[in-house]
């Protein structure tokens, strides 16, 4: 079955798995959410290190697929976004495939393999619950089996978990202390072998409250006349009330104040 074949990669900068076609759709470039890596602060360290390996990946190298994991809300799927923006004229792609169809992941690589273009496969939110076995595909895509893997695939995905499989207080009971070390039951081993086959993992955490603030400066900075001091504390409650300061949080206080047409207390 050809998954990938009607797609001119000369002219499609990304494209989605949909699963009840059981094939890619290109997206139109206009369609496409880019956005600037500029805009994207409070993660500078994340954000050096992400670009370091993408631009290693488009020079023609193998380099390291890549977790990006942690709070909600922090520019995970952002960063991706970024990327393709900033260098799709490289030959960037980008593959978008949910988790329950990852059984398709080799197949889709294989018919991608030969292309001169560089495709990041793309897995947001990934995780796995006790039972699912989808997982197994993804680690023979990120270690190869008697075949090399593709060398112009990487596989970036997203998680709020550490170690995407769930994990439960009775994997622990199973572990052995030996010669004065610790071995852990193959439970867990098993668990945490997919997070080790990412050989770039990386953590994102919520942005204090001045780089949450900052954030917001940025969106409203094309907004004149604003009254900065009234505008964070506006920014601050409307966090508080979501329990949570986040990138996302401040892209919706930004809607939220564009729908009421002014800044109100």
């Amino acid at each position: 079955m050809a998954l990938v074949a009607t797609i001119d990669w000369n002219h499609t900068l990304a494209a989605i798995w949909r699963s009840r076609q059981q094939k890619l759709r290109a997206i139109a470039r206009e369609d496409i959410d880019f956005l600037e890596l500029d805009k994207l602060l409070g993660i500078e360290r994340q954000k050096r290190l992400f670009i370091d390996n993408i631009e290693y990946f488009i020079k023609g190298n193998s380099t390291n697929h890549v977790l990006l994991w942690g709070a909600r809300g922090t520019g995970k799927s952002s960063l991706v976004k970024a990327v393709l923006h900033a260098y799709h004229p490289q030959g960037l792609r980008v593959i978008e495939i949910p988790k329950e169809d990852l059984a398709c992941l080799t197949d889709i690589s294989d018919e991608i393999r030969s292309l001169k273009q560089r495709f990041i496969i793309f897995c947001d939110d990934l995780s796995f619950e006790d039972g699912e076995s989808s997982f197994k595909e993804l680690k023979s895509t990120l270690q190869g089996s008697i075949e090399k893997p593709p060398q112009n695939v990487l596989v970036v995905a997203t998680s709020n978990r550490r170690h995407l499989i769930a994990e439960h207080m009775k994997d622990n009971e199973q572990a052995r202390f030996v010669n004065g070390e610790i071995h852990q039951a193959d439970t867990i081993e098993e668990k945490m072998s997919l997070a080790d086959r990412f050989g770039l993992s990386l953590s994102f955490y919520p942005p204090t409250q001045k780089e949450y603030l900052a954030i917001v400066d940025m969106l409203f900075a094309n907004i004149k006349n604003i009254d900065k001091d009234k505008l964070h504390i506006l920014a601050d409650r409307f966090a508080r009330e979501r329990g949570n300061r986040s990138g996302r949080i401040a892209q919706q206080f930004y809607y939220a104040q564009l729908t009421r047409g002014k800044l109100s207390q």
